[in-house]
């Protein structure tokens, strides 16, 4: 029975990488479930609180670091307001059409078609939604590896300690 329950386990983690191609998914409460389904179901003793302190801080530096990346580049490049709602709706968009590519295109092309639309000249609609679609691709960078960071934890807790 652990063998299925680690199973299971090993692809909730898969699927919490997937979630960063579509957001959709959400990764980081994939991974507490991953987690909850081990303790719960293998060894609750083996997940100390120390883990679970560490988890709720990673959480939210991920939430923080996805959030200040996107705001970081968004401000640095330009966009107005409508180009940044057009991006988060893009992304969300982008996750159904042509994936798991559509994640980038659709979000650049209604960032550029709506600062275009501001009247602001074809350059400056492509470098803001390039600088959106860097926010995008930091952001996600950051998660993978806060991710990647709680997934190494977890594995140390049960395995090592």
């Amino acid at each position: 029975m652990d063998i299925l329950i680690w199973i299971v386990i090993s692809l909730l983690f898969i699927l919490s990488f997937i979630g960063l191609i579509y957001p959709i998914i959400p990764s980081v409460l994939v991974i507490w479930g991953a987690v909850l389904l081990y303790t719960f179901l293998i060894d609750g003793a083996a997940v100390s609180w120390w883990l679970w302190g560490s988890y709720i801080l990673l959480t939210i530096v991920l939430f923080a670091a996805d959030y200040a990346a996107g705001l970081y580049f968004v401000k640095k490049y330009g966009s107005s307001r409508a180009g940044t709602w057009a991006s988060a709706a893009g992304i969300i968009i982008g996750c159904f059409v042509l994936p798991p590519f559509g994640i980038l295109i659709v979000p650049f092309a209604l960032v550029f078609l709506t600062e275009a639309a501001q009247n602001r000249g074809p350059k400056e609609a492509a470098r803001t939604a390039v600088g959106t679609l860097l926010g995008f691709l930091a952001g996600t960078a950051a998660k993978a590896l806060i991710q990647l960071m709680m997934i190494a934890l977890f594995l140390l807790q049960v395995w090592v300690f």
